[in-house]
């Protein structure tokens, strides 16, 4: 019996989201020590989380934690990154380990020349199925997410006072149900245009709450300006864990294939889901059944990227100019 676990995902927000049944299972059926080494910028992601006894982090290097890991004696590690820096992480550690299937040569496949090779497999599946000899099973109850207390904000207070000054309306005329919409993403090519977020926004019957980071924020103000509906821009001005408690508070959420995304499926929240350059084959869907997914088919460009650019390598960038909006917005509003 593995009784002292250590899991490895260095990034990112989503993949790590999406391998709590992983910790969870692991936990629950096999009455383990689990813990997990990630990169110090995500360790707040599993800090709430009660199937984890420990979060290990790094900064840049595995050396800063390896003489401490190997004080643990840890029976398995599941390797759920399979790069350099976890092999170093685990032939350091001398112990049986688990290792994940990245399936790159499919993806590299798809990309490059459209054959699909992949799996009809979810990734949290595939996850799942590396310890499965370790008589795991997947429990059906879906993913996790915790947060802390101290991160459970008052949105109709700020909603209030974001309106406070800009128009001639009180918080009892704007309607409590809101949507949320996460415009930013890791990459340019799967964000929709700022034309299309204002002509989604102005279509909606509710209101609306931008979400991202600081790098998403000038972004959000261009929206709040051209747009003639409540729009509210909190992309910068929350934590991760406020901005996943705003999710969980929203009727609907709208968003790009990004971690916030499978926050919401941790929710349970009905989702729509707007996909550019990527493709939900990758395997990366919302691990959820109340999910909407919105993509341009049969466009011979794409995927271009298993992960994505700064820019349309093609200079057209259709995979997202030619969504239809108005179909996002009448299953939004439906």
């Amino acid at each position: 019996m593995a009784n002292k676990i250590l899991i490895i995902r260095f990034s990112s927000i989503g993949d790590i989201v999406l391998i709590t049944p992983v910790i969870r299972c692991l936990k629950l059926q096999l009455d383990a020590e689990v813990h997990f080494l990630t990169k110090k910028s995500f360790e707040k992601i599993l800090a709430a989380n009660p199937h984890v006894d420990r979060v290990w982090s790094i900064e840049k290097n595995v050396s800063e934690v390896i003489t401490e890991l190997k004080a643990v004696r840890y029976d398995c590690v599941i390797d759920l990154h399979n790069n350099l820096r976890s092999w170093q992480v685990t032939q350091a550690l001398g112990v049986k380990t688990y290792r994940f299937d990245k399936l790159n040569w499919q993806k590299w496949l798809m990309v490059n020349f459209k054959i699909n090779h992949l799996p009809n497999t979810h990734i949290v599946d595939r996850y799942l199925a590396t310890v499965k000899d370790l008589g795991v099973v997947n429990d059906g109850k879906g993913l996790d997410y915790f947060i802390p207390k101290e991160d459970e904000i008052d949105v109709a207070q700020l909603m209030k006072e974001k309106f406070n000054g800009i128009l001639s309306a009180s918080l009892t005329e704007i309607p409590t149900p809101y949507f949320a919409f996460v415009i930013g993403a890791a990459h340019a090519t799967k964000r929709l245009p700022p034309d299309k977020i204002i002509e989604i926004c102005n279509g909606l019957n509710l209101p609306v709450l931008l979400l991202g980071g600081k790098e998403d924020s000038a972004m959000g103000d261009l929206i709040t300006s051209k747009s003639t509906h409540y729009v509210f821009n909190f992309c910068g001005k929350l934590n991760l864990n406020q901005s996943a408690w705003v999710v969980k508070q929203a009727h609907k959420v709208i968003t790009h294939d990004t971690g916030l995304m499978h926050i919401a499926a941790a929710f349970h929240k009905q989702i729509i889901s707007i996909w550019g350059n990527t493709i939900p084959e990758f395997g990366m869907n919302a691990y959820t059944d109340k999910v909407e997914v919105f993509e341009v088919v049969n466009l011979n460009c794409r995927p271009c990227s298993k992960i994505g650019y700064q820019k349309c390598p093609k200079g057209h960038f259709d995979c997202m100019n030619k969504q239809d909006s108005e179909a996002i917005i009448l299953s939004a509003n439906s």
